[in-house]
Order: C-alpha cells, then sequence, then structure tokens
C-alpha cells in the first residue's frame, strides 16, 4: 500500500484527484505506441518510462496512479510470442512501477496520500479494433467472465488500493466484472464509456448503473474515456440509483479521426466543469486520453479551491 489511509476512507473525507492519460504521456515522451499492444507493450521494454509518466502526474497533484495494464492481457501478450507465466509477470508489474512512481515522489516531497488502481480495460481492448468503443462482442456474460477472472487475479495479488474496472460499452460486460471481482480482496471501481445518457452497447446509463448498486465489492461507479459534456448527466444518475461515490475521468474533448489516427479539434475540458462534478456526487475526478499533467494540475487546483486552469 502506498498510504495508510484506505482510499474508501479518503473519499469519506473529500474528492480523490485521479492522474490522466498514460499513452499521451508517454507518448509526448517519444514513446511510439503504435501496435496493438499500445502502452503494455513498454511493461517488457521500457518499463522505466512507465514509472517516469506515472510520477509525472503525481507531481501535477494526482493522488492516484491508473497502471498500463489496460491493454495487458494474456491473449494479447500470447499473439507476440509472450508465455503465460512472464505475462503474468508483467501485469503484476504494472502495478510495482506506480508504487516505485508512488516512492519516488514521496522522496521528492509529496506529503499527501498516495494510491495505485490496477487498469483492468474491456475484452474489446484486446481486440485492438474499436470495438472497446461498441461492445456486443458476441461473448455471453460467462465467457466474458472467464476472460477477465485470470487477470484479476493477477492484479489483485500484487495488491492495488483498487482494481480499476474502466472504459467498459456494455452492460453485459459490467456484469461479468461484478462477478469477476467476487472473493479478490482488493475493492474495485466500475467506469463506462458512454454517448449521452446511454453505454455504447446502446443500454440506459439507469440499466447499467443499477447492476453494481448491490455489489459490496464495487466501491465507486462513473464513467471516463468519453466526452466531458457526457459526465454532468451520468454523475447525477449513478450517483442516485447507486449512492456509491462517482468516479469521473473523461477525455479532453478533442475528437479521433480513424482516417488519419490523429486526435482533431481542441481540449473543452475546465475547471468549472470539475467543480460542478463534485457538487453532483463525483468523489474521484481525473482524465482520461489527451488530459495530460498540466490539466491535472488545474482539477488539483481547481479541486482544493485553488485557481487551477487546465
Amino acid at each position: 500500500m502506498t498510504s495508510d489511509t484506505t482510499l474508501a476512507a479518503a473519499l469519506a473525507a473529500g474528492p480523490v484527484v485521479l492522474d490522466g492519460g498514460m499513452s499521451n504521456q508517454l507518448e509526448s515522451a517519444g514513446h511510439d505506441l503504435s501496435d496493438e499492444l499500445w502502452s503494455a507493450r513498454l511493461l517488457a521494454e521500457r518499463p522505466e518510462a512507465i514509472t517516469e509518466a506515472h510520477l509525472a502526474y503525481f507531481e501535477a497533484g494526482a493522488d492516484v496512479a491508473i497502471t498500463s495494464s489496460y491493454q495487458a492481457t494474456f491473449e494479447g501478450f500470447a499473439k507476440r510470442g509472450i508465455d503465460q507465466q512472464r505475462a503474468a509477470e508483467l501485469i503484476a508489474l504494472s502495478v510495482e512501477l506506480a508504487r516505485e512512481a508512488a516512492r519516488q515522489a514521496q522522496a521528492k516531497g509529496v506529503t499527501r496520500p498516495l494510491w495505485v488502481a490496477a487498469s483492468a480495460g474491456p475484452y474489446g481492448a484486446m481486440l485492438a479494433d474499436g470495438s472497446e468503443y461498441r461492445g456486443r462482442y458476441g461473448l455471453s456474460v460467462a465467457e466474458l467472465e472467464a476472460f477477465h477472472r485470470p487477470r484479476l487475479e493477477v492484479l489483485a495479488g500484487a495488491r492495488p488500493d483498487v482494481l480499476a474496472l474502466e472504459t467498459l460499452p456494455d452492460a453485459d460486460e459490467a456484469r461479468a466484472l461484478v462477478r469477476a471481482v467476487r472473493g479478490l480482496g482488493v475493492p474495485a471501481w466500475l467506469s463506462y464509456t458512454v454517448d449521452g445518457d446511454r453505454t455504447r452497447a446502446g443500454q440506459s446509463l439507469e440499466e447499467a448503473f443499477a447492476l453494481a448498486a448491490e455489489a459490496e465489492e464495487i466501491v465507486a461507479v462513473g464513467v471516463n474515456c468519453c466526452a466531458p459534456g457526457d459526465v454532468d448527466g451520468a454523475v447525477e444518475i449513478a450517483a442516485r440509483v447507486t449512492g456509491k461515490p462517482v468516479v469521473v475521468y473523461p477525455n479532453s474533448g478533442e475528437a479521433w479521426d480513424a482516417e488519419s489516427r490523429s486526435w482533431k479539434g481542441r481540449s473543452t475540458f475546465t475547471p468549472q466543469e470539475v467543480a460542478g462534478w463534485q457538487a453532483s456526487g463525483a468523489r474521484l475526478i481525473g482524465g482520461c486520453c489527451r488530459v495530460g499533467p498540466e490539466a491535472i494540475a488545474g482539477i488539483a487546483g481547481a479541486l482544493s479551491g485553488a485557481d487551477g486552469h487546465l
């Protein structure tokens, strides 16, 4: 653990700042992430780069580092010729690299509690074909649970503070993950990628959040990897339906152009929005794609009452 205070206790005391996008921070440092493993490739090739990315966010004001295991799966590593034992080592390493960044931050004078959230992305992330933004993979809930459970066991065994079940496009996959985290002994948050008031697969957010309402293992619910404008309604629904703390970490507001493989437009992420999310019930607040350390510093400033700008 990176702190003697549990994350659940911290949420009761006030907002907690999450980090920003791992991929954009690694790309800004000059790393090529244009293969199917995305940032998970660097777990094997340049693990120190991942620690540096986490450290940048801690120094910017993040309280929680989300690990680089979003796209780290046994199946994905197997496609690269990495056997199951080595894949398990790399998945667990993602947690240790975030812990190491926390130690380095504290050695540099950061005195606030720091936590590690172990990322588990959706099944579609392993496919690396964009289906994590569509869902509806043609798999049953039982098949999805069987896919997720082995990786979650490895992540839980590395003892993060929380599991981040993130960027889920489909309530069926969320149902599988709620089952898959039972008995692991590590709390989890559950967050969807959404389009307006529905999941990417088209289910209502009331339905999607309700399936986690009675799950003891799920300590927060919310949204990530969506447009900032989609957050307000989702926060209200998540808080009302579940009564749990809400987690939000949207993208910058820029749009991904699949043809040119580049981001278009401008950021629409503002500190004023962050204050509104907090007022509606959000307790874990950060950013996802294209949200970097400067933006996280702005979020931290906005939540502390300082004059932050993103």
